[in-house]
């Protein structure tokens, strides 16, 4: 499940060939995915599409699956739902499973980094949602990790919060560097956030925009707007538009389409992502 040796350096992720049925329904077939170290990567797709699916195989929480899947060692997971333990204070929640010595000091300083260091003592029901979710966040970062897996942490939280969370994350990115994937079914808060978009459908990753937009980052432009309408097109929520770029358009290079090889499995094109390597 870790990272060979080999591909170390590069990547944070390698997924091969996966394939992961329920009964006779096939969620995720065939699919491969590369994460380099430090990339930020989000995840659509409509519901039912295999995005969990694939955030749960990575974290280590399903392996009935076919082909191969690597992984680093130090991950982290927080889901839409903070589940926290409800008879554990917010700091003992933050460090749970860590080996004991110096557990309070280190959830300190991750509640800190969530600007949440004022509530470590408060019980999981006095929080509120937006509190609660950065809790969960410290959760995973106190594991210091080379991987963190984002499960549309944002997702039950309201519109304001919700901004304030997208900006706390694109901060602690910033500083730590370490890879993401985040599975949303927000195409504003992926193209805010992330280096490269993917789109889930029929159990493989069909689309992936390249995000080349300058950080930090608002919603609104040219550029914005036009990767905003390819991935819901991608999505099906407005009618594909016809992308014919000049050649001499820098744009052209910014979003390519995820080809399917003859023997029905997909494959990312670009010398970054070349499975055969």
């Amino acid at each position: 499940m870790d990272i060979p040796a080999s591909n170390a350096v590069g990547l944070a992720v390698s997924v091969q060939n996966v394939v992961r049925r329920f009964g006779n329904r096939t969620i995720i077939d065939h699919l491969n995915l590369d994460i380099r170290r430090g990339e930020f990567v989000a995840l659509l797709g409509t519901s039912g599409c295999g995005k969990s699916t694939l955030l749960r195989i990575l974290a280590g929480l399903d392996r009935e699956i076919e082909g191969d899947v690597f992984v680093s060692r130090r991950r982290g997971v927080a889901f839409q739902s903070p589940r926290l333990f409800p008879w554990k204070r917010v700091w003992s929640n933050v460090v749970a499973g860590l080996p004991v010595g110096g557990r309070k000091a280190r959830a300190e300083s991750a509640l800190a980094e969530v600007d949440l260091a004022h509530r470590r003592d408060a019980w999981p029901k006095d929080l509120s949602g937006g509190e609660a979710q950065r809790a969960s966040l410290a959760r995973a970062l106190v594991r210091n990790p080379d991987l963190l897996l984002l499960d549309e942490p944002f997702g039950a939280l309201d519109a304001l919060t919700r901004l304030k969370a997208q900006a706390l994350v694109a901060d602690l990115w910033q500083k730590h560097r370490q890879a993401v994937l985040l599975v949303t079914h927000d195409v504003e808060e992926a193209l805010l956030l992330a280096d490269r978009v993917l789109v889930m459908r029929d159990g493989i990753v069909a689309y992936e925009a390249m995000i080349d937009l300058p950080r930090p980052r608002s919603a609104g432009g040219i550029e914005f707007d036009r990767l905003r309408l390819q991935l819901l097109a991608w999505l099906g929520v407005v009618e594909p538009a016809v992308d014919k770029p000049d050649a001499g358009d820098a744009s052209a290079s910014k979003v390519k389409l995820v080809t399917h090889v003859h023997f029905g499995q997909a494959t990312i094109q670009g010398a970054s992502y070349d499975q055969n390597q």
